[in-house]
């Protein structure tokens, strides 16, 4: 029987978000940490570390523990799980809630189940995986169970997860490399290369966000922005248009097309058909890049939409599972964990 504290995570590679059965996202958070590289102790998560980004001293980092779709310090995945816990359902001994946890699609055995066990000593009393793509699908108003195909596009920070979902799995999928931060290295490399401007991750992602397109805007934006000047080295300030931020953006759209093409290309007929039929969604914070649902669409042939809230569907989804009283097995992952006693 599940309690009033069973939660849901979504651990992405860029946003943390939870939810709690009966009250919905209580939680949405940057999956980020300030780590003391001399003493490895966490200075700060979530937004604080985010605000610390680019303001550190030299003996602080700001990390993300996942990145490119995989785990890259299990640690701080354990402590930054344990503050967000506590965060939500408190410190109290009788609070350890019951655990759902979507991953990127990336992660292997091994990381799931240091995962599990993360969210165990982060104090779950019982944790699970669930497929995100699964999970991203409910969240979207998709029904899973049935022996029909959607096609979903989950642009995260560090992956895209493209996937055909029927009968509560993904039947195939691919995970690309053009996604969120793609669009950021993308934007800081052209600042670069063309007016000698240095900026950082920040910057470049207020840019995506502000001007930033996937198609020529009817009407064109334009943005002051402040980095440093690869000349000289002090603080400079330019201008920037849309139209150019659009061009820069051209080659991970492109990319992005031509891997969505590739899972096209491998899924059975039937399941294609349906694809065809019914289109594709976007889910994740990448999918609200400006006009990207049309981009697609000119390109692909088919329908686009771009699901409601798409950053917060994966962990809808997952929580829908809780609301519903379980289900979706076929979704779960339930690792076994040798020697652990599960309380």
């Amino acid at each position: 029987m599940l309690g009033h504290t069973d939660i849901a995570i979504d651990l992405g590679t860029s946003t943390v978000l939870a939810y709690i059965k009966g009250r919905g996202i209580v939680l949405r958070e940057p999956a980020m940490a300030a780590v003391d590289t001399n003493t490895r102790n966490i200075i700060a998560v979530g937004d604080e570390a985010r605000r610390m980004q680019g303001r550190t001293p030299l003996n602080i980092k700001v990390v993300r523990p996942l990145r490119d779709g995989s785990v890259m310090d299990f640690d701080v995945i354990e402590r930054m799980l344990r503050y967000f816990i506590h965060k939500i359902v408190g410190r109290r001994a009788l609070s350890r809630p019951y655990a759902v946890v979507c991953v990127p699609s990336g992660v292997t055995d091994m990381e799931k189940r240091s995962i599990i066990e993360a969210t165990l000593d982060a104090g779950a009393r019982r944790a699970q995986l669930m497929d995100s793509a699964v999970a991203g699908a409910l969240g979207a108003g998709l029904e899973v169970d049935q022996a029909y195909g959607s096609l979903l596009v989950d642009i995260g920070g560090g992956v895209t997860d493209i996937s055909v979902v029927a009968m509560e799995r993904a039947v195939v999928r691919t995970v690309a490399h053009a996604a969120g931060d793609t669009f950021d290295d993308t934007i800081m490399r052209f600042l670069r290369k063309k007016h000698n401007l240095m900026v950082g991750e920040r910057t470049a992602e207020e840019v995506k966000t502000t001007i930033g397109s996937a198609v020529r805007r009817t009407e064109q934006l334009f943005m002051d922005v402040t980095g440093r000047n690869m000349v000289t080295g002090l603080p400079r300030t330019v201008r920037v248009n849309s139209d150019e931020i659009t061009e820069a953006l051209e080659e991970p759209v492109q990319a992005l097309v031509e891997q969505i093409q590739s899972v096209l290309e491998r899924t059975p007929p039937e399941l294609a058909a349906d694809v065809f039929d019914h289109g594709l969604t976007l889910l994740g914070g990448g999918a609200q890049l400006f006009a990207l649902d049309r981009a697609l669409s000119r390109q692909l042939k088919l329908n686009c939409r771009v699901a409601e809230d798409p950053q917060a569907c994966v962990c809808m989804g997952a929580g829908r599972t809780m609301e519903e009283g379980g289900g979706y097995e076929r979704a779960m992952f339930d690792l076994k964990l040798p020697g652990r006693k599960r309380k």
